[in-house]
């Protein structure tokens, strides 16, 4: 079993000044990376559009409905009821901002980016390691190395054979 990340319990220990450092920093990192990340994102789906990839998920499909959301600006739940300028989270909109629109969408980016990322490696690279199981929700057809046969046949019988780059093997 994974061990998970503590921090709650921690929390109420941090004092004041750290936190609101801390919550500078959600905002900071994502909004240097964010304009590389599309840029990634737009460079990728191309390449993968000029090697003839077809049905990739569009981003889209990586973002919540908004309508699945529990919270609505009318029953927004908020971590203190005193208004205060200072206090962000006293605030609804704040939570509405950040539930509706930056945790959804930075998730999903780079969700997105590391699907197309994986689709890339399972093209040109398939060749089992230890963690390519976590490519299998970016599965293809065939591999570069399975269009042709003398290729193909280069590769280990686990590489040959595996779903992930061949929809044909015959493992399960």
């Amino acid at each position: 079993m994974r061990e998970r990340v503590e921090i709650g319990k921690n929390f109420d220990r941090e004092p004041e000044w750290r936190v609101k450092s801390g919550v500078l920093l959600i905002y900071i990192p994502l909004l240097v990376t964010v304009p590389f990340v599309a840029i990634g994102i737009l460079l990728v789906r191309a390449h993968l559009r000029l090697m003839g990839a077809q049905n990739v998920k569009p981003f889209r499909s990586f973002l919540p409905h908004w309508a699945s959301h529990r919270y609505t600006h009318g029953n927004q739940i908020v971590y203190k009821e005193k208004k205060n300028w200072k206090n962000l989270s006293s605030y609804r909109f704040y939570w509405i901002f950040n539930c509706k629109v930056y945790c959804p969408f930075s998730v999903a980016m780079f969700r997105y980016m590391a699907y197309l990322v994986s689709i890339v490696e399972n093209w040109w690279c398939p060749f089992d390691h230890d963690q390519k199981e976590a490519y299998r929700d970016s599965s293809i057809d065939y591999s570069y190395w399975h269009i042709d046969e003398k290729e193909r046949s280069k590769l280990h019988e686990d590489d040959r054979e595996n779903p992930i780059w061949n929809q044909d093997a015959s493992k399960a």
